[in-house]
């Protein structure tokens, strides 16, 4: 995916779940871990973790290639202090994601921490 649409950064830390769930139903597994800083850590679930943004982008290519597809959710308003921004989205099946983003040189968000469910 090139589309400059598709790879706008997230100059909100609120940009990046919209960000992450468009470039997932267009299947830009690229894009999508272009979101994560490059030692990010992501919830993989059932207890295990996956670290860094060439296993997150393989996470992501898993599943996308079941053909899953993220659902937009309830989003809450960031918390932000400084350079970090606290995230995070009620989903329709109710569960609650959070993630932490932190603010790049250029003023851009990426995430470093995302754990898909708390609640």
């Amino acid at each position: 995916m090139t589309d400059e649409v598709s790879r706008e950064p997230a100059r909100d830390p609120q940009d990046l779940e919209r960000l992450l769930i468009s470039r997932q139903w267009v299947g830009d597994v690229d894009g999508m871990a272009a979101l994560f800083e490059p030692h990010a850590v992501l919830d993989s679930g059932e207890g295990r973790w996956t670290l860094g943004r060439e296993a997150i982008r393989a996470f992501f290519a898993d599943i996308t290639a079941t053909g899953r597809k993220f659902q937009s959710g309830s989003q809450r308003p960031a918390v932000i202090s400084g350079d970090l921004a606290l995230t995070s989205t009620r989903l329709p099946d109710g569960s609650v994601t959070v993630e932490v983003a932190r603010r790049q040189g250029d003023g851009t968000w990426l995430w470093v921490i995302d754990r898909f469910s708390i609640a």
